[in-house]
């Protein structure tokens, strides 16, 4: 089938300290640190890597300051790892890590990875919802889930120049098996792996005309994981990038929070799941950003 899911991503920082508090924060878990770097784990078993002296098997940075270096993409079979191997490098050099990781980069200059992957089973137990002939809790109240735990990486959101962007594009749908589900023509291109049901694993995003890293998406297990987790995050000084929502392309809830790594990280819940039966919407126009967003009038008044 190929591409699976985002296996590892690869920061490169500034301040090791900060970014390991804020990623301790968001319910990462930490199982490596030394005085140059450390790396981070979701349940399933995905890495999350900082590292304050970047290794040679990463490309340059494709903007200032802390960023994202490299997105690892995780592949079922070796027959697969393979013939993408050889895909991405019809002309581009592929180095092999000792880690099993075939390194190159896309048409940006981001540093795309390509791996086995290993995922580990993180079973999921969404909270029952009550609804009029729908009960699902009886004899039971809710309790504040304290500590919000992300299941996964579930996309990845890159900033592209607008010039060259088709080819930025074609890099993943021609090489890597992505296939487009929604194309803003204004905007970007949101696509799906081939072993991914998510509406999208990954958009490329020429509104902004700038290369740089725009999100990481991290999936929880439902409405309150999304409030209970960016709640969680501003007590501990974090700061909000996009207040609480739900997107219109994907329809996932949504809360977004300024990272120290670059970039932004996004609490993520609910998103739609699209098959091979999904036909490739085109829109000429942008859609709105999305359905919903709170709203408040009360800003100003005490609580």
């Amino acid at each position: 089938m190929g591409i699976q899911r985002i296996e590892s991503v690869t920061y490169s920082i500034d301040d090791l300290d900060e970014c390991v508090r804020f990623y301790d924060d968001f319910g990462l878990f930490l199982v490596e640190r030394t005085d140059e770097h450390a790396v981070f784990e979701t349940l399933t078993g995905q890495t999350l890597q900082l590292e304050t002296r970047p290794g040679p098997l990463l490309p340059p940075p494709v903007e200032q300051g802390p960023t994202l270096r490299e997105v690892v993409w995780g592949v079922d079979t070796e027959e697969e790892l393979a013939r993408l191997v050889a895909a991405a490098g019809r002309d581009r050099p592929v180095r092999a890590g000792a880690d099993g990781v075939h390194h190159t980069v896309d048409e940006t200059g981001f540093g795309v990875g390509l791996t086995l992957a290993r995922p580990k089973a993180a079973p999921v137990t969404p909270r029952p919802v009550n609804a009029p002939d729908n009960v699902r809790r009886w004899n039971t109240a809710l309790e504040a889930i304290t500590r919000v735990r992300p299941l996964r990486m579930c996309h990845v959101a890159l900033n592209i120049a607008k010039e060259g962007r088709e080819e930025a594009v074609a890099f993943y749908t021609g090489r890597l098996g992505f296939r487009p589900t929604d194309v803003v023509e204004p905007m970007g291109v949101f696509m799906q792996a081939p072993g991914d049901d998510d509406q999208h694993t990954m958009l490329l995003c020429h509104r902004p005309d700038r290369a740089g890293v725009n999100h990481i998406a991290y999936e929880v297990p439902g409405f309150d994981d999304v409030i209970e987790g960016g709640n969680h995050m501003i007590e501990k000084g974090w700061r909000e990038a996009r207040r609480l929502g739900r997107h219109t392309i994907g329809s996932n809830v949504f809360r977004f929070l300024h990272a120290p790594s670059g970039g932004r990280v996004e609490y993520a819940a609910d998103m739609d799941r699209v098959d091979d039966s999904y036909e490739t919407r085109v829109h000429a126009t942008t859609p709105p950003h999305h359905i919903w967003a709170l709203r408040t009038n009360r800003d100003n008044e005490a609580s």
